[in-house]
């Protein structure tokens, strides 16, 4: 898994860590086929307060399915459906839910995380 953001990542060069936590890629288990597209890959965008209306914050940390599903296709490109949230390998689906948890972490104790 990487972090990173296209537009205004930060490179520490003192340390050559990249400081951008506003997205995040990762490589799925079993990759979703939709027709003729593959996805091997997706990228995640931390969502703002808007992106999460209608959604439990504590459904979101507690990993739940449904609130999973519904924030999915707001925030991953590329965007998934509901419909390929629920073929999702269940591995698959609780890194993306483990990635969207950590979008919720103050950013002192991600950049502990990084040391």
């Amino acid at each position: 898994m990487s972090r990173k953001t296209p537009d205004n990542a930060l490179l520490d060069t003192t340390t050559g860590k990249v400081n951008a936590p506003d997205y995040v890629t990762f490589e799925l288990d079993a990759p979703i086929h939709r027709g003729d597209q593959v996805i091997e890959k997706l990228q995640l965008r931390k969502p703002d307060a808007g992106t999460l209306r209608g959604v439990k914050l504590v459904d979101l940390l507690q990993l739940d399915t449904t609130a999973i599903r519904m924030l999915a296709p707001r925030i991953t490109t590329p965007s998934l459906t509901t419909a390929d949230v629920d073929k999702l390998d269940p591995a698959d689906l609780v890194t993306l839910g483990t990635e969207i948890a950590s979008f919720f972490m103050k950013k002192a104790d991600r950049e502990s995380l990084n040391a």
